[in-house]
């Protein structure tokens, strides 16, 4: 029998998950093994721990899940080259084919035959994971490993910040989550003009200040749209960064944008949004993008770029740290959003 290891697993096909002792995987040729140090709940696995409909149609179980992570490479494959054991490293999450279109043009962010690190394939919440080596972004050794992990869910904000012209514009970030609170980062190191940050939740709205943000408004109390109008003299918002997936929120979006503006669209809605695609983005002339991961590699090197010149500071976003055994009270404050970003040390 081979090694085994404590692994938080996706083991049925509803609510919850279960920590367990699981076979330490094996690494193949073209792959490296990685002792994980530190890993962080992602919005996407309070969407696999909750298990709404999108994780029904897309999760493969059972398996490790958790796909931001930092950790020190402890076996390589004999087909890797550029990586080598005791290399501190994180790592891209998705998997791409290589050969089909949208690889071949620079668009693997998109690719359709992606596998998905932690959602279709075994993850890192756990004690090793196996990652392809193509995949490997190596890190700083003197960079700690909880600030390291936060690099994926960054390469989001990154990407959808950035995914159009940002100085000097005015900025909406709705919702406020972890990622949301990372834009507001990023969009400030990046010259942009005023940022409105909206939520529901009180606690995250006071985050965004800390953040950053110069506004916040709480959705609960205004309606969004008529606020960022008020805010702006009339015009609309510039840039509306949309993440919070909320179907209400989605359609408030595009009617606070300004005309030939950007709508970016991070957030995962649960069902179908209703939209007046001919007032609110025909007719104003909107540029709609829509943001998955990051672009590989692209946004890795612009992050990069960001942290090495300590333009973003990651630590303020850590709200709280566990141990993978204590996933439950994690889960529960991510699933209220009594928090921050959540770091496991392992």
């Amino acid at each position: 029998m081979g090694a085994t290891m404590i692994g938080l697993v996706k083991e049925h096909r509803g609510p919850g998950a279960t920590l367990k002792e699981v076979p330490v995987p094996t690494v193949g040729e073209d792959e490296v093994l990685v002792h994980i140090k530190a890993t962080s709940i992602c919005g996407t696995d309070l969407h696999i721990y909750n298990w709404d409909a999108w994780a029904d149609k897309t999760v493969l179980t059972p398996n490790v899940f958790g796909h931001e992570f930092a950790g020190i490479v402890v076996d390589i494959g004999d087909r890797v080259r550029g990586v080598k054991i005791g290399d501190h490293v994180s790592a891209e999450g998705h998997m791409i084919c290589g050969t089909c279109k949208a690889c071949r043009t620079g668009n693997g962010h998109v690719c359709p035959n992606t596998k998905s690190f932690g959602i279709t394939a075994p993850g890192c919440f756990a004690e090793y994971a196996v990652v392809k080596a193509s995949n490997i972004i190596h890190n700083a050794p003197d960079l700690p490993f909880e600030i390291a992990c936060l690099q994926d869910p960054l390469g989001n904000a990154v990407q959808t910040v950035l995914s159009g012209d940002i100085v000097g514009k005015t900025v909406a970030i709705i919702g406020v989550g972890p990622i949301g609170l990372l834009a507001i980062k990023v969009a400030k190191a990046c010259g942009a003009g005023a940022i409105y940050a909206v939520d529901i939740n009180p606690n995250r709205l006071k985050m965004a200040l800390q953040m950053g943000a110069d506004v916040t408004i709480n959705a609960m109390e205004a309606r969004t749209s008529d606020e960022l109008r008020r805010l702006t003299d009339g015009e609309g918002v510039e840039v509306v960064l949309e993440m919070s997936g909320n179907p209400m929120a989605i359609a408030d979006a595009f009617e606070a944008a300004a005309n030939a503006g950007r709508v970016s669209l991070l957030g995962i809605p649960t069902k179908e949004v209703s939209l007046d695609v001919t007032n609110h983005i025909i007719f104003k002339g909107l540029k709609v993008e829509g943001i998955t991961g990051r672009k590989m590699y692209q946004t890795w090197y612009q992050m990069k770029g960001l942290l090495n010149q300590h333009r973003v500071d990651l630590a303020s976003v850590i709200t709280h740290r566990f141990t993978l055994d204590q996933y439950e009270e994690a889960f529960r404050l991510m699933h209220e959003g009594q928090c921050g970003k959540i770091v496991f040390t392992h």
